[in-house]
C-alpha cells in the first residue's frame, strides 16, 4: 500500500468515530491511514511496535498548535506536562513523582474507594434509576482524587467542574473550547497554590506532602513544577477516571451476560477494566512524532510527522483478537489505553485500581441496567467519554 493509496481520514470532524465501519475497512486495507494531522496506525502489532520505536517521541505536545494555539496560559502548561518532556527532563520528572503513585500508598486506600462506591449507590435520587456520569463516575472520580491526594472531599464539585471543562482540550473542539479551558485552568491553579502552601507549613501524611518533599540526588520539584504537576494530577485523574466508568458502563449494557458474572464474581474486577480499556478506551489515540526521517514496513515517514496510534483499533483488531468477543475471563494481549514505552501513564495503578473496585460493586447492586433516556457523549475521537447516560435498574442491597 503507497501513501497514495491509503485511506483518508478528517480525524478534526467531530463527527468522525474511530469506531466507525471506515475505519474497521481501512485496518483490512492496510496497517496506516492518512490523516488530516499526520498518519494513523491502526493494527495491533504496528502500534505496539511504533509505540516504542526509537525515532518517534511523545507527540501529543503539538496537539494545541495542530489547532493554532501555540502561546497562553493553556499551551505553556500542556508543554510543561511531564507526558510532553523528553529525554533528561521526562527522567527527572517521573523520577521525583514516583514516589508518591506507590503501590502501597493506593492499595491503602481500597477499603476507603469500596465505601465510597458503595455510598454514592445508596445516595441514588430515585430507586432504580440514575444519571450514570452526574451521580456517579463525576463524583466517585472527583472523591478519589482528593482522597488520593489528601485533598478535602467536599472540594468534589470543584474538582469535577473545573477537570471537566479542561478535559475539553483533549478533544477536537479545543479551539473553541479554549476560553473556558484557560478560565478552568486558573481557577485550578489558584487552589493548587492554598494546597501546596498548606502542605509547607503544615506537612501530612498524605500524597500532597509526599510531592512538595520529593526528592533525588539533591534534586527537587521547582514551585512552578508542583503547580504544573499537581494540576495535570488533578485532571488526569478525573478526567480518565470518569470517561472510562461511563465507556465502561456503555459496553457492560452491550453485553449483559458479562455484567451479570461480574456481580456473581467480584475477584474479575481486575479483568473487566483491562478488557473494557481494550475495546473502548478513554484515550482514542496515542500520539507520537517523527523525530528524523525514517521507512517502517515500505512507508517513507518524513522528519515532524504526526503519527496516531489508534488505541481501540489495534485492540479490537482480528489478527490479535480473532474471536472478537467481550471477556472479562479471557486471556488478552496487553491494550493501549495508558500508552506505552517510557511515556506509559505515570498514574496507571490509581486508575486501574479505583475502576477495579467500583466495577464489581456497580454490577452487583445495579442489576439489569438499561438506557433510560438520552445519551449523550464527547466525539468518538481525542479522549472520549458519556456526557449523560441515564439508566433504569433492579437494585439490590
Amino acid at each position: 500500500m503507497s501513501s497514495r493509496t491509503a485511506p483518508y481520514f478528517n480525524i478534526a470532524d467531530p463527527a468522525f468515530s474511530v469506531q466507525s465501519q471506515e475505519v474497521r475497512d481501512a485496518r483490512e486495507h492496510g496497517w496506516y491511514a492518512r490523516t488530516n494531522y499526520g498518519i494513523a496506525v491502526l493494527r495491533y502489532e504496528e502500534v505496539g511496535e511504533l509505540l516504542t520505536h526509537p525515532k518517534l517521541r511523545q507527540g501529543s505536545v503539538k496537539w494545541p498548535e495542530h489547532h493554532g494555539i501555540t502561546s497562553g496560559p493553556f499551551a505553556r502548561w500542556w508543554s510543561n506536562w511531564v507526558l510532553n518532556k523528553e529525554g533528561q527532563d521526562h527522567r527527572r520528572l517521573r523520577r521525583l513523582m514516583n514516589p508518591a503513585f506507590s503501590r502501597r500508598l493506593i492499595t491503602g486506600l481500597v477499603p476507603r474507594f469500596q465505601d465510597l462506591a458503595g455510598e454514592l449507590v445508596d445516595a441514588f435520587a430515585e430507586p432504580g434509576r440514575c444519571e450514570f456520569v452526574t451521580e456517579f463516575a463525576e463524583p466517585y472520580a472527583a472523591r478519589v482524587i482528593a482522597i488520593m491526594l489528601g485533598l478535602p472531599e467536599s472540594a468534589w464539585r470543584m474538582i469535577a467542574r473545573e477537570s471537566a471543562t479542561i478535559g475539553l482540550a483533549m478533544g477536537v473542539t479545543i479551539a473553541e473550547d479554549l476560553p473556558k479551558i484557560e478560565a478552568a485552568l486558573d481557577d485550578l491553579y489558584g487552589y493548587v497554590d492554598e494546597v501546596i502552601e498548606d502542605r509547607l507549613r503544615s506537612p501530612r501524611d498524605d500524597f500532597v506532602t509526599t510531592l512538595v518533599q520529593a526528592e533525588a540526588d539533591q534534586d527537587r520539584l521547582s514551585r512552578a513544577e508542583l503547580r504544573d504537576s499537581m494540576v495535570l494530577l488533578i485532571f488526569g485523574g478525573f478526567d480518565t477516571t470518569r470517561n472510562q466508568l461511563g465507556l465502561a458502563m456503555r459496553t457492560f449494557l452491550r453485553h449483559p451476560d458479562q455484567w451479570a458474572l461480574l456481580g456473581e464474581r467480584p475477584e474479575l474486577g481486575p479483568k473487566a477494566v483491562e478488557e473494557v480499556m481494550r475495546v473502548a478506551p478513554t484515550t482514542t489515540w496515542v500520539t507520537r512524532e517523527a523525530l528524523e526521517d525514517f521507512t517502517y514496513k515500505g512507508l517513507d515517514v518524513e522528519a515532524g510527522t504526526t503519527v496516531h496510534l489508534f488505541t481501540e483499533s489495534a485492540g479490537t483488531d482480528p489478527r490479535a483478537v480473532p474471536d472478537g468477543t467481550f471477556d472479562i475471563t479471557a486471556e488478552r494481549p496487553a491494550h493501549f489505553g495508558f500508552g506505552g514505552g517510557i511515556h506509559y501513564c505515570l498514574g496507571h495503578l490509581v486508575a486501574r485500581t479505583d475502576m477495579s473496585v467500583a466495577l464489581p460493586l456497580l454490577a452487583r447492586r445495579m442489576r439489569d441496567p438499561r438506557v433510560d433516556g438520552e445519551v449523550r457523549s464527547l466525539p468518538l475521537s481525542g479522549n472520549t467519554g458519556p456526557i449523560t447516560l441515564p439508566l433504569a435498574f433492579t437494585p439490590r442491597p
